[in-house]
């Protein structure tokens, strides 16, 4: 698929790999749209991209994101790649879950219901064009998962999941289907110092479009390339060897 002329909407597209995939996509000669909760974020973003259009919502809400394709289909009726990329993450210890249930299914309801939600809401509007996608981001931990993050790593592999089931049953339409697994990115995910030791978002999001041009499904890049291609044994011990590096943080024993 070539991301040219595309019209393009991006949810979490105001902060991190998706304001990065936006400024990319609009240099290359694209028209985005982003979506995101946060007043602040979304006014910051219109300072550094002026020529972005934006969108506010919860995607954590369900009635949220009926309305937001609602809102789509007025003001950007054109778009025909959809990249479901908002999410958040955070360490918990479950010995320590003593949080309402509420607070858990925030997690899950941004990192797996909104994206399968979205792609469901958006899936006969996409039918309808010539060229078109969805562009799931799960992450390296549904190769790898990660137990400091379980809330996190269940809804990026339930995502993986869903994103495997809709590629086949779209297989014989125009609607192509990639996910994209990061590996640790430096970006402000789960916090502004968590993933400082991450690859440089500015040296992934070229990889991802070439990916993407490329029709290359499953995307990767740097460590979550070695994974995908490991065998299930090496992927098996570095889990448990990622593990030991996290089991004894205090910040995740105090989570």
């Amino acid at each position: 698929m070539k991301l040219v002329n595309k019209h393009i909407v991006i949810t979490g597209g105001t902060t991190g790999i998706g304001f990065q995939l936006a400024k990319h996509l609009l240099e290359a000669g694209n028209k985005v749209l982003v979506v995101d909760y946060s007043e602040q974020n979304i006014n910051e973003a219109l300072k550094k991209e002026p020529s972005l259009q934006t969108l506010q919502a919860d995607l954590s809400n369900p009635e949220e994101r009926v309305e937001l394709v609602g809102k789509l289909e007025e003001v950007f009726p054109e778009y025909d790649v959809f990249v479901n990329n908002a999410g958040i993450q955070r360490w918990i210890n479950l010995q320590n879950a003593d949080k309402d249930w509420s607070f858990y299914h925030q997690e899950l309801a941004i990192n797996f219901e909104a994206p399968m939600h979205l792609s469901m809401l958006t899936l006969n509007h996409l039918l309808t064009k010539k060229e078109a996608a969805i562009v799931n981001v799960s992450s390296g931990l549904v190769i790898n998962p990660g137990a400091w993050v379980p809330l996190y790593t269940s809804g990026k592999t339930g995502l993986h999941g869903f994103t495997e089931a809709l590629r086949l049953q779209l297989q014989d339409t125009a609607v192509d289907v990639f996910e994209i697994f990061p590996p640790a990115v430096n970006t402000e995910l789960g916090g502004s110092t968590e993933h400082a030791y991450g690859v440089a978002v500015d040296e992934f999001i070229p990889a991802v479009l070439a990916q993407i041009e490329a029709d290359q499904f499953h995307v990767t890049y740097g460590t979550s390339k070695e994974q995908f291609n490991a065998s299930k044994e090496v992927n098996q011990q570095t889990t448990q060897n990622t593990w030991e590096m996290f089991k004894e943080n205090p910040t995740f024993l105090n989570a």
